[in-house]
């Protein structure tokens, strides 16, 4: 049925005014809170998304450390890159393409990933870096 068909859509009234938010499709969706370019629109590409390839170089730097087998600093380099990319949506405006849902949403996610991975980092064996006794314990108790 065309939406000139409805029932209840007469000369007076807008297609689609009597239905249920339910069943209307989405035709866009909103740009995520500042999910607008870095840098002006006449700025080369890289340059506009400079705070979503900043965390990735980082990132990869990272991987790249941990692939020539110096897992701890590779992970805390990732670790660390994932805390930036909070920090950065924290502070700028506009991030570009790191904005992926709202600025409190993304903030939440890249810092608890980046502190988790830190803190995992740290604790890995052999030789950890950092001790929590709880942990040992709950470790033990679930062994």
């Amino acid at each position: 049925m065309r939406p000139e068909e409805e029932p209840g859509s007469g000369p007076g009234k807008e297609p689609g005014a009597g239905k249920g938010r339910r069943f209307q499709l989405t035709r866009d969706t909103a740009r995520p809170e500042g999910g607008g370019r870095a840098a002006p629109g006449d700025a080369p590409a890289p340059a506009r998304q400079w705070p979503l390839l900043a965390v990735m170089g980082v990132t990869g730097l990272g991987l790249l450390i941990v692939a020539f087998d110096a897992f701890r600093v590779g992970t805390l380099l990732i670790g660390l890159a994932m805390a930036g990319g909070a920090v950065l949506r924290w502070a700028l405006p506009s991030v570009g393409m790191l904005a992926v849902r709202s600025r409190f949403t993304d903030m939440i996610t890249y810092g608890g990933l980046g502190g988790a991975i830190l803190l995992l980092s740290l604790m890995a064996q052999p030789h950890p870096w950092l001790k929590v006794p709880f942990l040992e314990d709950i470790l033990h108790f679930t062994v």
